[in-house]
């Protein structure tokens, strides 16, 4: 079987044994939008829980639009001139207009980045700036949550007229879905935020994973700080593997964005028989798995689909190394992830970046991990306890020789964007 997997810009296409796949979970295919402006334009005038953003925007004197950094393929091109045309036509001078880009912890955004995400028009006409989440004197103290989380956001956001969010809704590994409140918090908190929200008490809980809402610490804490923050309108969409938009919702924060994922979760949820031996997945291609940080998600992503004591094996770029010098740091300074566990569930150790090494861990509690790649060294990946091949069909080879003849392979082409369910869930 050939399978070509989502994988740096252009994929990887790769050889399977027939008789050993399972499955090949993908999203459902869902046609995209015939004229998706037209679509963005007619939900800024139809939203849902709200009014029309021409009369939200009307006597307001300025506009902060939050937007996401590069490593979210968001179709900003398609969405933001419809948002600026209308807040302009409503009296909004375009001087008093700030795109934010909401970096959360990432670093800044470059210019170049800038013109793939939004075009050289909007970058040369519009004043784009990025959100510093370590710059403390950049944001406001709106107080501390009753879960503990002290709540730092962005004061340029905070101090705009008129206040709007963009992004896509996909499932997440913590919060569950993407979109919505998930452009404030984390997108423009400040880290003392962050440290807390991302914290063991949030991540260890069993709710805190892809595709559940429901009793999620992470998602009902990162809407507490949206709202006290504050929020006027979002426009978020939903694309296919393709990255086409396939649908769109604008309003309320929460009503559009739930409405979002009712329809996102039916495209993809992928239901499947039973759990096998061997998953080979993905982190769904760039600029997703640009990073072994950002590549985690195609690992936790796949946890529903392998066995206890699996496999999965990864093939991600990885054109931008490792991650944050923090990132590699928590790597360095711990041996093994149970050294790690340890000392982050005592409480007496903290790294920036240490919450998606505690997403490994929940992967590496249940499987082992082979990561196929061309820019890391094996030396390198086995520091960050995962094992190295040189292409997938040579790390299917060696798991089918260990698991043995009945062992069945599952097949996720688009990793973390895939919601796998197991038909008896």
């Amino acid at each position: 079987m050939r399978v070509k997997l989502s994988y740096g810009r252009s994929g990887l296409e790769v050889d399977l044994p027939d008789d050993r796949v399972a499955a090949v979970l993908d999203i459902h295919p869902v046609p995209p939008l015939e004229d998706p402006e037209a679509v963005i334009r007619d939900a800024l005038q139809r939203p849902l829980g709200t009014e029309p953003l021409r009369e939200l925007a009307r006597d307001r004197k300025s506009a902060c639009i939050l937007i996401c950094d590069v490593t979210r393929p968001v179709p900003n091109r398609l969405i933001l001139p419809p948002v600026l045309e209308t807040l302009e036509e409503a009296g909004i001078a375009r001087e008093s207009i700030l795109l934010l880009v909401a970096t959360g912890l990432h670093r800044a955004t470059t210019r170049e980045e800038l013109v793939e995400m939004v075009g050289p028009e909007i970058l040369g006409r519009y004043r784009i700036e990025n959100h510093d989440g370590r710059d403390r004197s950049g944001h406001s103290y709106l107080g501390t949550t009753p879960r503990g989380v002290p709540v730092w956001i962005d004061t340029r956001y905070l101090l705009s007229d008129l206040k709007i969010t963009t992004g896509l809704i996909e499932p997440h590994l913590m919060a569950g879905f993407s979109g919505g409140r998930k452009v404030i918090c984390p997108g423009i908190v400040h880290f003392e935020t962050l440290r807390v929200w991302h914290g063991p008490d949030f991540l260890e809980d069993p709710r805190a994973c892809e595709g559940n809402l429901e009793g999620n610490p992470v998602h009902e804490e990162a809407t507490r700080i949206a709202r006290m923050a504050g929020c006027d309108f979002i426009v978020n969409v939903h694309i296919n593997r393709q990255r086409e938009v396939t649908h769109v919702v604008a309003g309320d924060m929460e009503q559009a964005f739930m409405a979002g994922v009712q329809f996102v979760r039916d495209v993809v949820a992928a239901r499947f028989p039973e759990p096998a031996e061997v998953v080979v997945t993905t982190s769904a291609g760039y600029p997703l798995d640009t990073t072994f940080y950002q590549a985690v998600k195609g690992l936790t992503g796949a946890l529903p689909a392998v066995k206890p004591g699996g496999t999965i094996i990864l093939a991600a770029s990885l054109s931008e190394g490792i991650g944050s010098e923090e990132f590699r740091r928590v790597f360095e300074e711990n041996p093994d992830i149970d050294t790690f566990m340890a000392r982050i569930l005592s409480k007496q150790y903290f790294r920036m970046d240490q919450w998606q090494v505690e997403e490994l861990a929940k992967v590496l509690r249940k499987a082992r991990v082979k990561l196929v790649t061309t820019e890391l060294a094996e030396q390198t990946l086995r520091r960050c306890y995962v094992e190295a091949a040189r292409s997938v069909e040579e790390a299917v080879e060696e798991a089918l020789r260990h698991y043995g003849p009945t062992a069945r392979i599952i097949v996720i082409p688009n990793g973390p964007y895939v919601l796998p369910i197991p038909q008896a869930a």
